[in-house]
């Protein structure tokens, strides 16, 4: 399916020219009929002779519904502008013309209508110059009567074309439905109608009804009157909600796949052209979404604007932004930022204006990074950019650097300030950079080249202070000739060693502990096993006691070690095995 919206002054014979091309009439409302006037959106489809199907949304020409118009032309990717040929170009046709610009359309066809009233030659030359440059210039154009049919062949031959040369949809998108319609089918209960222009919608597919923060359930989906399991990008789409109360959602709501979108209230625009003033308030206009928003204006084209509700925005939308009070379109518009800085200090406003003028209409996720230095990859990906690498914390590789430099400082200080701790808390140090996830402290000690365990940072290579490492020295020298009679507690008081020295010895490699206030040589597992193997087995704790030529006191704890280690093993009967490896 392609959707396509017209475009065009009042009574210039779009509706007419929809009920040709399709055989039914757009103008849904009874006023509508009776006036011969367009007020509110209509709806038509076509197959067309190349198998494609056309859906055209026929938006209303007249002044008075120029919002009307703009939700209808919002999310469409084409259209078909319409000039009559009897009256030439017209002020709406002006102002249709000016939105599609500002909004980027690109692709369409220009159809010169009402040809049987008038040579639609000099209207046709006058449009195709109103149309140069814009970004509809060169689009074809096809002569035709909506009353007659003369011409319509033609014209549906350049929409089959057309809808060829448009770029494939992302049917894997993250779904973002602006809505159009809302209304109640009996038995059914709400239904919304919008045009899909990414992303695919299934039944049972879970929604969420934005603003209104509603967790709804896809009950049904039809495109074009058919019942369908799923529809993909791009299609005209009637959804059937699950959930949502009729009276809570409207035009310019928002379905949102969950989860996977940000809101905003304030965020940061380049417009084209650059206005000649900037008012204080304009209406935005996205989808099908109409809202006031304040203006900051921060340089030539670029602003601040500040909504009344949260917006569903992402990196590179366009939009546009229109004047109610001077009936023009302002400007149209790119969002480069959905998170921007608070600008408090003197000269933050010239500075995010020098800041914004180097940033990309396309979202752009290690530039993103860059300037954020750390953020969630989820995060990332609502704001609409692609993580540059895999994980759920991102940190700047700049970033990184400073912070690794800063945490070898950190932890040099704490080792000064607490030489015989176990190491720096993690969350210490992370509070002392700032970070919000203790995850990202370990990111940083690995660049660091500090070592992360048990929730404590630490050098691998950590010294003793030097009077502990003295006397840790006595200890070794002491039990060279008796490396199981360990020392006693008074002996160690006299050392000057405590438990917190003990502790600070086992980590580093200087002695082995076996228990609080007991401590051995580093390598005593090993040569107690090496004793212990020459023992007829099982034995009891008294030959082991003796082939170790040590006391009880050493004796229990250390069996107790390399049985936990699996170096031996302890029978049922309270003997012991050593364990072959």
């Amino acid at each position: 399916m392609h959707v396509i919206a017209t475009a065009g002054h009042v009574d210039h014979g779009k509706s007419t020219l929809v009920h040709r091309l399709t055989g039914t009439d757009p103008d849904r409302w009874a006023e509508e009929r009776r006036r011969g006037l367009t007020i509110d959106l209509g709806f038509a489809w076509t197959r067309l002779a190349d198998g494609c199907t056309a859906a055209f949304v026929d938006v209303p020409g007249h002044e008075r519904f120029v919002p009307n118009m703009l939700a209808g032309i919002g999310p469409v990717p084409a259209v078909l502008f319409v000039v009559a040929a009897d009256e030439g170009w017209m002020p709406q046709s002006d102002e249709h013309l000016d939105a599609l610009n500002a909004l980027g359309v690109r692709h369409g066809v220009l159809a010169v209508t009402r040809s049987d009233l008038a040579d639609p030659a000099a209207a046709t030359e006058q449009a195709v110059a109103r149309l140069a440059g814009t970004t509809l210039a060169g689009i074809p154009a096809v002569q035709v009567s909506g009353v007659t049919g003369a011409g319509v062949d033609a014209l549906r031959g350049e929409l089959g074309a057309l809808f060829h040369r448009l770029p494939p949809p992302d049917r894997d998108a993250d779904v973002r439905l602006w809505i159009d319609r809302v209304f109640t089918v009996r038995g059914a209960g709400t239904v919304v109608t919008g045009t899909l222009t990414a992303g695919t919608l299934r039944i049972d597919d879970h929604l969420r009804l934005h603003p209104a923060g509603i967790d709804c359930t896809v009950r049904g989906l039809q495109a074009l009157g058919s019942p369908e399991s799923q529809v993909e990008a791009v299609a005209r789409v009637a959804v059937n909600l699950r959930g949502v109360d009729c009276a809570r959602a409207r035009r310019g709501d928002a379905l949102l796949a969950p989860g996977r979108w940000s809101t905003t209230e304030v965020f940061d625009v380049r417009v084209h052209p650059a206005p000649a003033a900037w008012p204080a308030e304009l209406v935005l206009h996205i989808g099908s979404l109409a809202t006031p928003v304040r203006v900051r204006p921060l340089g030539p084209v670029h602003a601040r604007l500040t909504a009344r509700l949260p917006l569903p925005l992402r990196i590179g939308d366009r939009a546009l932004l229109r004047d109610p009070g001077g009936h023009r379109i302002h400007s149209g518009l790119h969002v480069l930022d959905v998170r921007p800085p608070a600008l408090t200090r003197r000269g933050a406003a010239r500075a995010r204006a020098a800041e914004l003028a180097a940033m990309s209409t396309s979202p752009d996720g290690r530039a993103e990074l860059d300037r954020r230095r750390v953020i969630r990859a989820d995060e990332l990906r609502a704001m609409g950019a692609s993580p540059p690498r895999p994980g759920r914390w991102l940190i700047s590789e700049a970033h990184l650097a400073e912070l690794a430099a800063r945490l070898v400082e950190l932890l040099a200080q704490h080792e000064q300030d607490e030489p015989l701790a176990a190491g720096m808390p993690v969350e210490a140090a992370r509070r002392a950079l700032g970070l919000p996830d203790q995850a990202l402290v370990g990111q940083v000690a690995a660049t660091a080249g500090i070592a992360l365990r048990a929730g404590q940072l630490h050098h691998e290579h950590a010294r003793l202070p030097e009077h502990v490492h003295r006397a840790v020295a006595a200890v070794r020298e002491a039990l060279l000739d008796h490396p199981f009679r360990a020392p006693t507690a008074a002996e160690l008081a006299d050392w000057g060693l405590g438990d917190r020295e003990l502790a600070a010895a086992a980590r580093v490699g200087e002695l082995l502990r076996i228990a609080p206030g007991l401590v051995l040589l580093p390598d005593a597992e090993q040569a107690a096993v090496d004793r212990l193997v020459s023992l007829p087995e099982p034995f009891t704790l008294s030959q082991a006691r003796q082939a170790l030529d040590t006391s009880r006191r050493v004796a229990v704890p250390l069996l107790e070690l390399l049985a936990h280690r699996g170096r031996t093993r302890r029978l049922p009967d309270g003997t012991h095995r050593v364990v072959p490896r």
